[in-house]
Formats: structure tokens, C-alpha cells, sequence
């Protein structure tokens, strides 16, 4: 039995309306002159990277973009960009977006320090020393990639989604400015939305750390619910469960945005001590079958993942069903988050998204095998039962 839990996170952490502003003094005070910043067109489009440029500009931060950054990246792209930065050899490397944007600059960051190209480094623990200084600056509220250890590609050859876990890729330096979310659309904010309520939810419900199952002489990223986690999850919960409609409604809801954007923020500290479990596993396995954005295919899966653990985790969801203004019970909770995907309009079966049913079994294998996240779900699970989920799901 375990007896012992840490608790790691961004070396600083900025938060609120107008931070964006420090950036390029923020930069200057970490030694940093030079940056390559990784972002999309979507955003130098909307004006995003307007307010970014004037923080550089204001400290006299030189500047190069990479506007290539693309949802759901390939590890091909990831490459690309690293390709450019060692070109460029850059002091410091800066992901202006969301999570896929983000974990790009994670990439780019690891390769200029780091020999070898992004399969090199795939896995947990597989980063042998630190990164290139990383600023993170999110504009959707969801993977909470700006504080976290992670970094998710699509393997397109192999058609799976895959990904990299170490301490040293948490950002120096997280800065969370709500105002960057506000020209987020509606079904972006919702899936983003969603997915950090998904971190949160897998955090507060995972195996207790005391149990968590790992091998003798064996190390992980990821460690089991504690004390800490339980913190940040459950207030990631709660202001999801108020602010996420407000925001998916009113994209110019200011009060509704910022609490998105610390939901996101608390549940990427949350997800990435603790764990997240059958929900991501069985994500990656869709992800990289059918196009659907992490979002989306986490919120689908949610409820289904939350009944197949009610049992023994009574507690937690009936303390979410409270969250949520329902009755405290465990199937309020399931209850609850099923009407929350339908009024953000989430989709609700596998089968919207293209998947056949003679998939599910394969599906399931794949999912399965994915132990350093499985183990951490509070149930045990066969491939049957997955299968069983994604059935339910279909």
C-alpha cells in the first residue's frame, strides 16, 4: 500500500483578464529575448495574436511564427515545427491556442534541447532531462495542457491517438488570460468545455493513490486521487456546472468565460498529478478511428464511464449530483451530465461519428492496452467491459 503522494505543476502560474500583457516582460525576466511562437491561422485571423504581439513588441522580445498549428496535430506536424525551431534555435518557445496548439509548442520545446524526432519520445517518462523555456497562453478553456505534463498527437499511420507524459514538459510559465478565450465559437467552447469537466470528473473519481496499482520498481507520471486533487477537481467541477452553458450561450459572458478558463486550469493541475482513466483510454481509440475532436469524444463517453464506476464510487458522484443543484445521489450525477452534453449539443453516440458497431471490439483491445491510464480508473476493467461501454455508448 502506497503511503506517500506528490503534487507538481507549471513552475508559475498567471491568471486573469488583461495578462497577456505581461508576456514579453514575463519573457525578459526568465533571461528570454527570442521566441518562436506556435500558433494557428484561425487565431492571427481573429485577432488573437494581436494583443500577443504588442506584449512582445512593448518588451522588445523578437518574434517568429509558427501559424501552422492544427486541432487534433499529427505527429508529422509536431516535426515540422520542431524542425523550424532548431532552424531558428530560439531562446524560448511560446504556444498561443488550445491544447492541440499547445502541445505543439511542448514538442518544439523538447526537440531543440533533445535529440531525435516526436516518436523518439512517446510514452511516460521518456524525456531525459529539460526543455527549451515554454510559456503557455490557452484560448479555450479545456485541456488544461498550460499547466499540465502531457502532450496528445495523432499517429496517422497507425490511425491511434498517442501521446507523451513527463514532469519536464510543464510550461514555466502558464498564462491564463480569459480575454483570449472570448472569440472561442460555441461548439469550440463546448468541447473544450466538456473536456476539462471530463478531467475533473476522471481526477475526483480515480483510484485512491494508497491503491493505486503499479509494479514494483515501477514509476508513473500519474499517481491515484489524493487530497490535492481532490481540491482542485472538485472546484473545476463546480464551475463547470455553472459557468459551462453561460459560456457555450454567450461567448461575450466575461464572468462565464473566466470560470471556464480556471475549470480548465484547475482540472489540468488535477488530471495530471492524479490520473486520468477509462474515459481518455477509450477516447484515443475513436480519436484515431474517426475524426472527432478530444473534446467531443471525452464528453460522449463520460456518462457511460460514470455509470460502469457508480459502483464504489458512490460518494464522489452523489457529491457531483450536489454540485450540479441535483439531489445527492450517484445517478443524478449521471443524470445531470447527460443534460449538459445535450443543451451544449455534444454528440451522444458513437454511431454519430461514423463508428460501426463491428469496431467496438477492436476498439475496446485498444483501449485496453493503454495500462498507464486504465489502471487509474476505481473499477477494474476487461477488454469485455469496455466493450460492454462502448455498446452502451453505440
Amino acid at each position: 500500500m502506497r503511503t506517500t503522494w506528490t503534487f507538481a505543476s507549471a513552475t508559475q502560474l498567471l491568471f486573469g483578464r488583461g495578462a497577456v500583457a505581461e508576456l514579453g516582460d514575463s519573457l525578459r525576466r526568465l533571461g528570454i529575448s527570442r521566441v518562436l511562437v506556435v500558433t494557428d491561422r484561425k487565431l492571427i485571423e481573429a485577432g488573437v495574436w494581436e494583443s500577443v504581439h504588442a506584449s512582445l513588441a512593448a518588451a522588445a522580445v523578437q518574434w517568429h511564427l509558427f501559424p501552422e498549428g492544427q486541432p487534433e496535430p499529427s505527429l508529422d506536424l509536431a516535426d515540422r515545427c520542431a524542425a523550424e525551431a532548431r532552424r531558428l534555435n530560439p531562446e524560448g518557445v511560446v504556444g498561443l491556442g488550445g491544447g492541440s496548439n499547445m502541445d505543439i509548442a511542448k514538442m518544439a520545446a523538447l526537440l531543440l534541447r533533445h535529440p531525435g524526432s516526436s516518436s523518439t519520445y512517446l510514452g511516460e517518462g521518456k524525456v531525459p532531462g529539460p526543455i527549451a523555456p515554454l510559456v503557455c497562453l490557452p484560448t479555450t478553456a479545456g485541456t488544461g495542457s498550460e499547466v499540465s505534463h502531457a502532450a496528445a498527437f495523432t499517429d496517422t499511420e497507425r490511425r491511434v491517438k498517442t501521446g507523451m507524459l513527463s514532469e519536464y514538459l510543464r510550461p514555466r510559465l502558464a498564462i491564463v488570460d480569459p480575454d483570449l478565450t472570448r472569440s472561442c465559437p460555441p461548439r469550440v467552447t463546448a468541447e473544450s468545455g466538456i473536456d476539462a469537466l471530463t478531467h475533473a470528473i476522471e481526477a475526483y473519481t480515480a483510484i485512491d493513490n494508497a491503491h493505486f496499482p503499479l509494479p514494483p520498481g515501477e514509476r508513473s507520471n500519474y499517481q491515484g486521487k489524493n487530497p490535492m486533487g481532490d481540491l482542485f477537481a472538485g472546484e473545476a467541477i463546480r464551475l463547470s456546472a455553472r459557468y459551462l452553458r453561460r459560456a457555450v450561450a454567450e461567448g461575450s459572458d466575461m464572468e462565464a468565460r473566466e470560470g471556464m478558463a480556471l475549470a480548465a486550469t484547475l482540472g489540468g493541475l488535477a488530471f495530471s498529478n492524479v490520473g486520468v482513466a477509462l474515459v481518455h483510454a477509450l477516447e484515443y481509440a475513436i480519436g484515431g478511428a474517426v475524426p472527432v475532436s478530444h473534446g467531443a469524444g471525452n464528453g460522449l463517453l463520460l456518462p457511460f464511464v460514470m455509470h460502469f464506476n457508480q459502483l464504489g464510487r458512490e460518494a464522489q458522484l452523489s457529491q457531483i449530483a450536489e454540485w450540479f443543484g441535483e439531489p445527492p445521489l450517484p445517478e443524478n450525477a449521471i443524470r445531470a451530465v447527460e443534460k449538459l452534453k445535450r443543451d451544449i449539443g455534444i454528440p451522444e453516440r458513437l454511431r454519430e461519428l461514423g463508428i460501426r458497431y463491428d469496431q467496438l471490439r477492436s476498439l475496446a483491445e485498444n483501449a485496453w492496452s493503454i495500462r498507464r491510464i486504465t489502471r487509474v480508473n476505481p473499477r477494474p476493467a476487461t477488454v469485455e467491459d469496455l466493450e460492454q461501454i462502448l455498446q452502451q455508448a453505440w
